[in-house]
């Protein structure tokens, strides 16, 4: 009886998180799981321009859904990077169920490790203050780096399309 009220309260606990984790304050320092449906990954992969020349580099991935879209109907390959080990496992798994591997990786490591600089395009779908952390290696990409933002503007970049719609913001550098 004592190991499945543990189990039971671990998996309430767990719960909580996750779904904490889906109305978490945007001004907090941490991400929350904010999932991208497919039509404003779409939207998204329209208003960047995105083709098979290009490849993405999506900060936070998630379920990998950005990366999926854009390899699947535009063309493109790209990195996930994903922190949480459940996250990038599901993305993984996505990729994989997709046929995508040979287009799509995703990497479980902290976004403020990944190289940078061999992307066409940068995805983001995170909080203002951790935009607010990445914007010194935002700032240092080579010129005609796209960077696109879901939901939060990049105040510190210079917008050159939006999407006001879909809530995207399109920064060419």
């Amino acid at each position: 009886m004592e190991i499945l009220t543990i189990v039971v309260i671990l998996l309430t606990v767990i719960l909580l998180l996750f779904l904490l984790s889906m109305i978490w304050p945007p001004d907090s320092p941490w991400s929350p799981w904010w999932r991208t449906n497919n039509k404003t990954a779409k939207a998204l992969c329209k208003v960047a321009q995105i083709t098979e020349k290009d490849y993405l580099i999506d900060l936070g991935c998630g379920d990998g859904e950005v990366l999926i879209t854009a390899a699947r109907h535009f063309g493109a390959t790209g990195l996930g990077v994903e922190i949480d080990p459940f996250r990038a496992y599901f993305a993984s798994i996505r990729v994989q169920l997709f046929g995508l591997s040979k287009k799509v990786h995703i990497k479980r490591q902290n976004l403020f490790e990944t190289e940078l600089k061999d992307a066409t395009v940068i995805v983001v779908y995170l909080v203002p203050k951790t935009l607010e952390r990445l914007g010194p290696r935002l700032k240092k990409l080579k010129k005609g780096t796209r960077v696109v933002s879901y939901m939060y503007q990049i105040p510190f970049l210079k917008l050159s399309e939006k999407d006001s719609k879909s809530k995207l913001y399109v920064y060419t550098l």
